[in-house]
């Protein structure tokens, strides 16, 4: 992949996005970007094409949208090569597990094994939906009905193998299951007085049988009849000559021909099935049988064969001989699926047994996790085998180790959510994002990541385990990365992990039609610039708070206490010249060229804010951090002079020792309660106390603060003074 060319109209917000990624020097992007701006929507907007769905605006629907995702060379990227990480999605799991639980030998041997059965298998399953009438689901009830384990399919064959191979064809062979074997008809023949009526008949019928000359209570029935008959004619038995002899009523007969026997079988037969009792009894079942359409049709159908009465008391003895009946009317498709099975069988065994046996990618994966993840569970797979061969699902377990006594406690996946914090459910999310990479590494998968604030919401030693991850799989030559954030402090560390350089390290500018991508110019360390270009008048403010936290860390009290009076409207405020600033610059910073800085007899807070005039007058939303805090110490000073001239008291405000624009605020609410400006001081509060010093996390809270909010405040906060 030499690279990802992006062209993006209308989707889930973006209103337009090009750019080439190219990945010819460095093989990763990372982008900051504030919420709102692009970051999930790029996310998704790449994940619906790697699903092969459409992309749409979701709000103003009547746009048309486009969604062009190719090489530098213009070729269509294939979808499964794109793979999105979302901050958290509790219920992804990896497909691809089976990739990392098995060496590629075991796993083609047994792949090969089974492409034989599988085929046999198909060709049987077809045949049973013909002979059952069952459309769907039939493996499973026919698995049920023999094994008593739906998923137990070659354990039900190898049941039946007997009884098939040596049994011959039946009427229970033609019967349709589910006209028996349905919801309706089943709670009648579990009903208690119904199945006294099935008993009474059957008692009946076998007394009709005992009192028989020709029949024989289980040994040969009217239905055994019916089949001697129709295997001597299909033979060719009379055809060649031979005879067959019959006592009917203590008399022998002598019968040359097919005719004469069905006739005298018929006979015998409607001597016991007409029978009055008998008659009697069928009649007390079929009146239970008229309710509704399914027992209207299960009794047209006793009727026709009533040979199935006499089965009715055991349900599940039935099941067996009908699934018996249908392999034996596809016997042939049946003998040779157990005979491939069985030739396998020994084989599979021990494939299996290898395969337990293994120490296998997968293994790794679990160190890989459990070493730098800080979880209280280890992990392991219950069904290793079957996910390795039969390609199942992975049955997860975890395990809870007793810091009192060492004993493990396995809870399942459903358990261990509902005791796990958030973080932990999200490290548990992580695994399985592992489990994905892992085994697209194994199977040689090229692919695209986008990752979209991955590490969001985590401690800081399984933030810094993600970045180490991630920095260990872009050492990999077919994987390649787009990590989006809004955690500037994340995006420094993936910066410096990766080394993607300044061309690679991007962030967003949101104008009213598109989305741009602009370098990043000073990435980890802004106050080099800054003392490197003091003559430019964002950054010689910039450098401002940056002193006065230096001054309050080493102990430069008078340094201090004049850098704070630029932060804070105090008495000698309007009063600091450029020069006074510049002197503090060469005591501070031991090689910093102060030539180049003109007016030194200005006043700084002039400077402030006009530079902050300048900032909020400028049409487009890309400020750098040093226009935001330029923006944001104009605001709070203008802010303090507004309240300071309204509480106009000299002895107050001279008292404040320590945060003093929430004082004063506080100060102001209490004496001005309806004041139709309290919300807008309140704003101020929210935005600009705290976040322009540099131990505020690298101005991290004013670097993800929308410019256009800080401009709308400035301009609300400088018309109070008008």
């Amino acid at each position: 992949m030499n690279g990802v060319k992006v062209n993006l109209k209308n989707c889930y917000g973006i209103r337009s996005f090009e750019f080439e990624f190219s990945f010819t020097d460095k093989k990763a992007y990372i982008i900051y970007a504030q919420n709102g701006v692009m970051k999930s929507s790029f996310a998704q907007t790449f994940k619906d094409f790697s699903e092969n769905k459409d992309s749409e605006d979701r709000i103003y629907k009547s746009r048309l949208t486009t969604r062009e995702i190719s090489d530098l060379d213009g070729n269509q990227l294939a979808t499964e090569s794109v793979f999105v990480i979302v901050p958290y999605n509790k219920s992804f799991r990896s497909q691809k597990i089976s990739y990392l639980l098995a060496n590629k030998t075991l796993k083609e041997e047994y792949d090969e094994i089974h492409i034989d059965i599988e085929s046999k298998k198909e060709l049987l399953i077809n045949a049973l939906k013909k002979t059952s009438g069952i459309r769907s689901d039939i493996e499973e009830i026919f698995s049920e009905a023999v094994a008593r384990d739906k998923k137990m399919f070659f354990k039900a064959v190898m049941m039946a193998d007997y009884e098939v191979v040596n049994g011959e064809s039946s009427e229970f062979g033609k019967i349709h299951y589910q006209t028996i074997f349905n919801e309706k008809v089943m709670s009648v023949l579990n009903d208690n007085e119904f199945l006294s009526n099935i008993r009474e008949y059957i008692t009946t019928y076998d007394k009709l049988i005992e009192c028989s000359t020709f029949f024989k209570k289980g040994v040969f029935n009217h239905n055994n009849a019916d089949d001697i008959a129709k295997n001597l004619e299909s033979n060719g038995f009379f055809k060649a000559k031979h005879t067959v002899n019959i006592t009917i009523q203590g008399k022998r007969h002598e019968i040359n021909n097919v005719t004469e026997l069905k006739q005298a079988i018929q006979t015998e037969k409607s001597s016991i099935l007409e029978n009055d009792q008998l008659a009697s009894s069928f009649d007390k079942i079929d009146a239970r049988l008229v309710k509704n359409a399914e027992l209207k049709k299960f009794r047209d159908y006793l009727d026709e064969n009533r040979f199935i009465l006499l089965e009715l008391d055991n349900i599940e003895k039935l099941k067996l001989i009908i699934w018996f009946a249908y392999l034996i009317e596809n016997k042939e498709l049946f003998i040779e699926l157990t005979d491939s099975y069985k030739k396998a069988r020994k084989r599979i065994e021990e494939i299996v047994n290898e395969a337990e046996r293994e120490k296998t990618k997968w293994i790794d994966v679990i160190e890989i996790f459990n070493k730098r993840f800080s979880v209280p569970f280890q992990v392991n797979i219950a069904n290793k085998c079957d996910v390795i061969l039969k390609s199942d699902v992975a049955n997860i377990e975890f395990q809870f180790k007793d810091e009192a006594n060492g004993i493990p406690e396995t809870v399942d996946e459903a358990k261990l959510l509902d005791v796990l914090s958030n973080g932990e459910r999200r490290a548990l999310y992580i695994l399985n994002i592992i489990f994905e990479i892992e085994a697209r590494r194994e199977s040689g998968q090229e692919t695209l990541f986008i990752i979209d604030d991955i590490a969001d919401s985590f401690d800081y030693k399984n933030k810094y385990a993600i970045a180490e991850y991630l920095k260990d799989i872009s050492d990999n030559d077919l994987f390649f990365q787009i990590i989006l954030s809004h955690n500037f402090d994340f995006y420094r560390t993936m910066s410096s992990r990766l080394d993607t350089g300044r061309h690679n390290r991007l962030h967003t500018i949101r104008t009213n039609s598109e989305i741009l991508l602009k370098e990043e110019t000073y990435q980890n360390n802004p106050f080099n610039t800054w003392k490197n270009r003091p003559h430019e008048k964002e950054f010689f403010i910039s450098l401002i708070p940056f002193m006065r936290n230096l001054a309050e860390y080493t102990g430069l009290t008078n340094e201090e206490l004049v850098l704070t009076s630029l932060l804070h409207i105090k008495s000698d405020t309007k009063t600091i010249k450029v020069i006074d600033i510049c002197n503090i610059m060469n005591t501070m910073f031991k090689s910093i060229d102060l030539s180049s800085v003109s007016n030194h007899n200005d006043f700084v807070l002039d400077i402030i804010y006009s530079t902050a005039n300048a900032i909020s007058n400028n049409t487009t939303n890309d400020i750098e951090l040093e226009s935001k805090i330029v923006l944001a110490m104009a605001i709070r000073l203008k802010a303090e002079e507004y309240m300071i001239s309204k509480i106009n008291d000299a002895v107050f405000v001279n008292g404040i020792t320590s945060n003093q624009t929430f004082s004063l605020s506080k100060k102001f609410k209490e004496m001005f309660p309806l004041d139709k400006h309290i919300d807008l001081i309140s704003d101020v509060n929210l935005m600009t106390p705290e976040n322009i010093h540099i131990n505020s996390f690298m101005y991290e809270p004013i670097l993800d603060m929308a410019c256009d909010n800080l401009k709308r405040l400035y301009k609300d906060v400088s018309a109070l003074l008008v």
